[in-house]
């Protein structure tokens, strides 16, 4: 984790800022390697500590050998072991996760170190995140292999009995059998209208009261998450499911071809939105096109309209277009897509032919 720890040190000499105050459990696990919680990390040019507690002592040493660690014994508090770590490091000026840190948090510092200087900092580790290494991107690819894994057995048993509920938990399930932590997140399924949520949490709506079936889901493998989504078709297909699919795939396919290092967010976003607002869906199409995937399942950088910023040759991002009919249902597809040297590559492989997506 080393070679992390050095580009934050970066950063932080770039905004003269002489030590941050890691609180984010997750910006923790990037930055030290360790997969426990109720830790914090603190770094100045010349120290890295990892503040901990006993019940952590022998996973510390094996996931973060190369870090320093301070551990509390069974009395005390953290916080306490972390500003008697800080005021060990002489550093009169420290940054924190502003949009981390809780304010009862920042409170017990500024009470505990008055001499200090908290200076609310907003994405600094995120900054760094947005580029995978080699590790990263290889583990990327072992979540999204475990979900396809996961989707092929779910939809090789599924009925059209079954119930938006019973696919969720089937695909926990089968994500689990082929190795993968558990989801990325609760696995949206929305049969016919109910597709038209976005973000539609499952009933007891059988697939069968449709003719088709939108699921996005995706796989933790161990700490690094996939987030596909496909449409089912579980019935006939319909002249107008054939239109907007088409629309949306469309959407899709021109937007990822612009994918390299240098474009513009909202270029790529515009490459979609223009597709589906030709074809006359455009109020329909609600969210923005994508978004960053890592440790989370939702990380920068946003591809939006209003995003200016570039992408860059080792980010990783969704590319979702969707089109949203009340009544009648939605049609969204995803694909996870590596930014490369020279271009791009696509993920995942699940197939987007209409045709290949019919449940017998």
């Amino acid at each position: 984790m080393q070679p992390r720890i050095k580009k934050l040190r970066a950063l932080l000499k770039k905004v003269d800022l002489p030590a941050l105050f890691v609180s984010c459990p997750t910006n923790v696990t990037y930055l030290t390697g360790f997969t426990g919680d109720s830790s914090l990390f603190i770094v100045t040019q010349t120290d890295a500590v990892l503040v901990s507690d006993a019940r952590f002592t022998e996973q510390l040493q094996e996931e973060c050998p190369d870090i320093d660690v301070v551990i509390r014994g069974a009395k005390g508090a953290t916080i306490d072991l972390a500003a008697k770590t800080v005021k060990k490091m002489k550093v009169d000026r420290v940054g924190v996760e502003a949009g981390q840190m809780t304010l009862a948090m920042y409170e017990q510092l500024s009470e505990r170190l008055d001499q200090v200087e908290w200076i609310p900092i907003h994405g600094i580790v995120e900054k760094l995140r947005r580029i995978k290494d080699k590790e990263e991107v290889n583990a990327i690819r072992r979540a999204i292999r475990i979900a396809e894994k996961a989707i092929g057995a779910v939809v090789a048993s599924l009925t059209l009995d079954s119930t938006e509920k019973q696919v969720s938990a089937d695909i926990e399930h089968q994500i689990r059998r082929f190795g993968g932590k558990g989801c990325s997140f609760e696995p949206i399924v929305g049969v016919g209208p109910r597709g038209a949520l976005p973000h539609a949490p499952p009933t007891e709506r059988r697939m069968g009261e449709s003719d088709f079936v939108l699921i996005d889901w995706g796989a933790n493998e161990s700490l690094y998450i996939s987030d596909l989504t496909r449409i089912f078709v579980t019935g006939r297909i319909s002249p107008k499911l054939e239109r907007v699919y088409g629309v949306v795939l469309k959407a899709q396919r021109q937007a990822i071809e612009q994918i390299r290092p240098g474009i513009r967010l909202d270029k790529v976003d515009a490459a979609a939105r223009s597709v589906i607002e030709k074809a006359g869906f455009g109020k329909k199409f609600t969210h923005a096109l994508g978004h960053g995937i890592g440790l989370q399942v939702h990380e920068a950088p946003r591809i939006g309209a209003d995003q200016a910023q570039t992408l860059q040759a080792g980010m990783v991002v969704t590319i979702e277009p969707g089109i949203y009919l009340p009544g009648w249902g939605g049609v969204r597809i995803e694909d996870d897509i590596l930014v490369t040297r020279d271009g791009h590559e696509v993920l995942s492989k699940v197939s987007k032919e209409l045709a290949d997506c019919i449940i017998a």
